[in-house]
């Protein structure tokens, strides 16, 4: 079982090319600036709303593809990080203009498998040529149309957003559908310490307590320290048991052997990384060399603790574990990665919950284009704490994966 998810799309383009009216006329109301000052549009901006006749996006209005100077050159770059993030492009030019620019952009759309189509704005000032037609076309363009804000008529570009996006935009898989079925117990440990939010819970547990609803399950939700007397008071067997990373051996000893456990991040390691990736990668933590790189990626930002996961324990276990003197990289958000991949002997990513599959997906491979050995926050932590083998196998054995190597 899947859940609806909005697809997202990108407007791209030079500047002035119209590309924030464009957007407004999909929209049906002003939610971009307009202006005929070239520039006006900076960093990407999203904007979530419904397209009449289509139904609801996140729609990225990017800043202009040619924009100059130093901060023009960061915008770009802003710009074409854009595109690891979406399900369909929309290229925009004007006055027929199809030269190194445009051939840019294309390259990257295709390098990361991004469909799209262009439209030849402003319509009203000059009409698009057939060589200007031939040339998108033989680019790879899906459809060539044409606009102006005179008559405003989107129809046209609806159907072909209809026609190009892909059907995975749509939906989101299930975090645990394949696991579980109607009127299982799923038991989740969630500790409550200094790194847990106020007031509230982690995404991922979030994610994983609407997941079991969805799929018609039995959530019960309780901290690490009530484990024991809940197992012993009530008999209730769990199908399944996730955990949080950081007490696994405490989940470890307290759920008895025949019962599934594993933990959120590996869960999200599974729904959204690469987990074949991941599983042959993980075993590498123990081939590692004093001086080795490696490198944390943590695709968010958050205020850290004086004993964050990413920051201390993570670095502390490994370096416990193997005994090595290691020099731990940790990159937060969407930053670009400093030095060459090749400068690593390993890459950890965390969950990624606040990310979707596609821009983790283009996190980890360049990686595994360079032959690194990549893993999950979880998955290294089951490792060093010896649960490995017992906390991937309920999703290694979905993949049908061999757990020789394991």
């Amino acid at each position: 079982m899947g859940r609806e998810r909005r697809p997202h799309i990108g407007i791209f383009g030079r500047r002035n090319n119209g590309k924030s009216t464009l957007i407004n006329f999909l929209a049906g109301q002003d939610i971009a600036i307009v202006s005929d000052v070239a520039g006006t549009t900076t960093d990407p901006v999203k904007k979530s709303f419904e397209i009449t006749g289509f139904g609801p996006v996140i729609l990225i209005d990017t800043a202009g593809i040619d924009d100059t100077g130093e901060l023009g050159k960061k915008r770009i770059l802003k710009t074409n990080q854009a595109i690891k993030t979406i399900d369909l492009a929309i290229l925009v030019i004007t006055k027929n203009t199809f030269g190194d620019f445009e051939k840019g952009l294309i390259e990257k759309f295709k390098k990361q498998d991004v469909p799209f189509i262009a439209i030849h704005n402003k319509e009203d000032l000059e009409l698009l040529h057939q060589e200007t037609l031939g040339k998108l076309t033989e680019a790879g363009a899906k459809e060539v149309l044409h606009f102006n804000s005179v008559d405003g008529d989107i129809e046209p570009i609806v159907k072909s957003i209809k026609k190009t996006i892909p059907e995975s935009a749509f939906t989101t898989p299930s975090l645990l559908g394949d696991l579980i079925s109607y009127g299982d117990i799923v038991l989740l440990i969630t500790p409550i310490d200094i790194e847990a939010p106020e007031g509230r819970l982690i995404l991922p547990q979030v994610q994983a307590i609407r997941d079991i609803l969805d799929n018609d399950a039995i959530c019960i939700v309780l901290k690490e320290r009530e484990v024991d007397a809940f197992l012993r008071k009530t008999g209730i067997k769990p199908k399944l048991v996730v955990t949080d990373s950081q007490v696994f051996l405490k989940a470890g000893a307290s759920i008895p052997s025949d019962i599934a456990l594993t933990s959120f991040s590996i869960m999200l390691a599974h729904f959204k990384g690469n987990f074949s990736a991941y599983l042959q990668g993980t075993p590498k933590i123990s081939e590692l060399k004093d001086g080795d790189k490696v490198l944390l990626l943590e695709s968010c930002t958050h205020h850290t603790s004086c004993d964050d996961i990413g920051r201390v324990k993570i670095p502390r276990w490994i370096s416990n574990y193997t005994g090595k003197q290691l020099d731990f990289v940790v990159i937060a958000g969407l930053d670009e990665i400093p030095g060459e991949m090749s400068d690593y002997a390993l890459l950890i990513q965390c969950g990624g919950c606040m990310i979707t599959p596609k821009q983790l997906g283009n996190r980890l491979q360049p990686a595994i284009d360079a032959g690194i050995p990549v893993t999950n926050y979880g998955m290294a932590i089951a490792y060093v704490q010896g649960i490995y083998n017992r906390a991937v196998a309920p999703f290694a054995k979905i993949e049908d994966s061999s757990l020789d190597y394991l």
